[in-house]
């Protein structure tokens, strides 16, 4: 099977902003932009006053999308991308440094490989 994409997914915390709707959606805006894809649809959820937001990013090659605990100062972060063209880093620093993410732990899954495949 052809590389379908990376799926990364990342822990962000010391954040600011994390109640901030209008801030979440800034941040996946800006990690749209930074990994060259294409938004579909944007969509943000904010759970009240203090609580955490909810937002994700729609795209042609997949989704952005983030998960906020502002009472601990940590988000979690889900960006799958398909192809090679689309830069990963770029999105993450994006959207980390409109969060003020103190400290950012990462793991990366290369998607559309069989394992069987692999082994032959």
């Amino acid at each position: 099977m052809d590389f379908s994409g990376t799926h990364l997914l990342a822990d962000l915390f010391d954040c600011d902003h994390l109640d901030d709707e209008a801030r979440i959606e800034t941040a996946l805006r800006a990690a749209v932009t930074a990994a060259d894809a294409t938004l579909l649809d944007l969509k943000v959820h904010g759970f009240g006053t203090g609580q955490g937001v909810t937002g994700i990013a729609l795209l042609a090659e997949s989704h952005i999308s983030i998960h906020s605990w502002p009472e601990r100062g940590y988000a979690a972060v889900d960006m799958f991308l398909c192809g090679r063209r689309h830069d990963l880093d770029a999105a993450l620093e994006a959207l980390s440094g409109v969060l003020d993410a103190g400290r950012i732990e990462q793991r990366r899954f290369a998607r559309g490989f069989s394992l069987e495949a692999i082994a032959e």
